[in-house]
């Protein structure tokens, strides 16, 4: 029988069980065993991608959980570990003769042994095996190959904000200048965009959309991700729903309403202050710190006004983001009706409202329908809710 879960792709390991960085500007509570609690206990999520498992150190833990009893490798590929299906990945850097700049990729396996191997191969193409998000010293085309000779899932990541992505930085126009369109799985969003806007480029309708947090704190988890129909959270399952066979596929995906990402605007970093797309110096300061936003990219690559058929986009915030609704609120809603998960998408007004005020309730319940004033962001700075 299928079964819908959330999932979230991807998640950033801070730290190590020696206490040695992983991820240097992610959280120290970004553990193995601290994102298993936050994902089961405090968010709802089902099934999660560490992007960071190629670290030696990483595996290392993994390897001990299971020793421990404490998680189990499935047939199917995955770690299950307390209720949630830890998926075996890798956040990874490409710039090279092909690319106009880096930009980063997500490459994930079915098997511990599997990343293991990849792990020996990777450490003859980069410097450090041991921190998140290195350069690969070979195309991206090579590492596609690689992937693909290991039956590994490739997902170009967040494709669109202006510093380390694919349209934002690796290339002039079209994905096929760096990689093979026929080997990627899927195409990872980010922030500052969604369906509607990706949709605009033709060549991105011949793939699934994914949407993730990129999380670098516990709290991060999950302000995206998607709903999926699969037998269980494994490799395999989620293999096909991305491919959409055997009726395994995305229902839908959760993200913040693109206008609250870093990069939506194209906005001068030191003073914020708007500015024209294309600009090198900003027309209010003079400095050169403009950066350019995400529509207007889009808006420079658009070649087409066709939509696929998709599965529907829901903008969604974390629920720390609506105002009024602080810490110890927040804590009084967990306690009550257990994870974010449920609060976001299943309890009625009433019942919201037997815990929070009503202005609370109902701007869960506005939220849940899409109905958000947002104040736009731009050059580093999150938009924000009115």
């Amino acid at each position: 029988m299928l079964k819908e879960f959330f999932v979230d792709l991807h998640l950033h390991i801070g730290m190590d069980m020696y206490g040695n960085h992983v991820k240097i500007s992610a959280s120290n509570k970004l553990t193995v065993e601290g994102i298993v609690a936050e994902a089961k206990e405090q968010k709802g999520i089902h099934c999660i991608g560490i992007i960071d498992a190629h670290v030696p150190t990483v595996q290392e833990e993994i390897k001990q959980l299971i020793k421990a009893g404490k998680a189990i490798e499935l047939s199917d590929g995955g770690i299950a570990c307390n209720g949630v299906t830890l998926l075996l990945g890798s956040e990874i850097e490409i710039c090279d003769e092909f690319s106009q700049g880096a930009f980063h990729v997500l490459c994930f396996f079915p098997k511990l042994a599997t990343i293991s191997y990849f792990t020996d191969w990777l450490k003859l193409h980069m410097k450090n095996i041991s921190l998140s998000t290195q350069r690969f010293y070979d195309t991206g085309r090579v590492l596609q190959e690689k992937v693909k000779e290991l039956n590994g899932l490739f997902i170009p990541a967040h494709v669109f904000t202006p510093f380390k992505s694919l349209y934002g930085k690796g290339v002039k126009s079209s994905l096929t200048e760096v990689l093979h369109p026929e080997l990627i799985d899927a195409v990872e969003l980010g922030l500052s965009t969604d369906t509607q806007m990706a949709d605009q480029l033709q060549e991105l309708h011949a793939y699934p959309f994914v949407t993730n947090s990129d999380s670098h704190s516990l709290k991060k988890i999950a302000r995206e991700y998607q709903q999926i129909r699969m037998k269980q959270c494994s490799f395999v399952e989620l293999q096909l729903a991305l491919h959409q066979r055997k009726g395994r596929r995305i229902l839908a995906n959760y993200g913040m309403n693109p206008m609250l990402g870093k990069y939506y605007s194209t906005v001068c970093q030191a003073c914020l202050a708007p500015a024209p797309y294309g600009r090198k110096k900003c027309p209010t300061c003079n400095s050169s710190t403009v950066v350019s936003g995400v529509f207007d990219r889009i808006q420079q690559l658009k070649d087409t006004d066709v939509k696929p058929n998709r599965p529907n986009y829901y903008y969604q915030v974390p629920l720390e983001y609506i105002p009024g609704l602080g810490p110890k609120t927040l804590k009084k809603l967990i306690d009550s009706f257990g994870t974010e998960m449920n609060i976001i998408h299943h309890l009625s007004y009433d019942r919201l409202k037997q815990v929070v005020p009503h202005k609370i309730a109902q701007a869960i319940i506005d939220m849940r329908t899409g109905i958000q004033t947002v104040q736009a962001g731009g050059g580093g700075k999150y938009g924000r809710i009115k």
